[in-house]
């Protein structure tokens, strides 16, 4: 089996190297060696030669005759769920959809991030005392990372 704590170390000294900031989001090694690392950037998106530098920096430091493996490096896409905390510091300003554990969902602009919540700003709907209007407010909820099931970018075509 290939230790996990070397490829971790490989993607980290090429991504220093590279010094644009790069970070992994996951790394996985299957019982069949197969290692997936999905990398993402705190400013920008990652870039096909990103991929590629950390992809040859793993492949020419494991020894293929020790043991063979399958290697797959690619950007966090955008259909994924947010995984790391730089995740949701890129995302301040965009919509996202935030599922708790408890099955509620919260749709909104994400306004902050801090060690233990977010903060989304949603629009609710609430009736007016007297009249049969309905009105949208802004109201901005707090959420602790512990009550997060998972939160996605909402992607819009307007």
């Amino acid at each position: 089996m290939i230790n996990k704590e070397k490829v971790i170390a490989l993607v980290e000294e090429r991504m220093e190297e590279l010094n644009n900031g790069l970070y992994i989001v996951e790394l996985s090694i299957s019982s069949t060696n197969t290692i997936h690392v999905e990398i993402d950037k705190i400013n920008g998106g990652v870039t096909v030669t990103d991929c590629v530098s950390v992809s040859r920096n793993v492949e020419h430091n494991l020894d293929r005759e020790e043991e063979d493996f399958e290697l797959h490096v690619s950007s966090a896409g955008l259909d994924k769920p947010l995984r790391h905390i730089n995740q949701y510091v890129k995302n301040i300003g965009r919509r996202i959809e935030t599922v708790l554990k408890d099955g509620k969902k919260i749709e909104g602009e994400l306004l902050k991030i801090t060690d233990d919540a977010l903060f989304i700003n949603e629009q609710v709907s609430k009736q007016i005392e007297n009249k049969k209007k309905k009105m949208v407010f802004d109201e901005v909820r707090e959420v602790n990372f512990t009550d997060v099931k998972e939160s996605k970018i909402v992607i819009s075509f307007k």
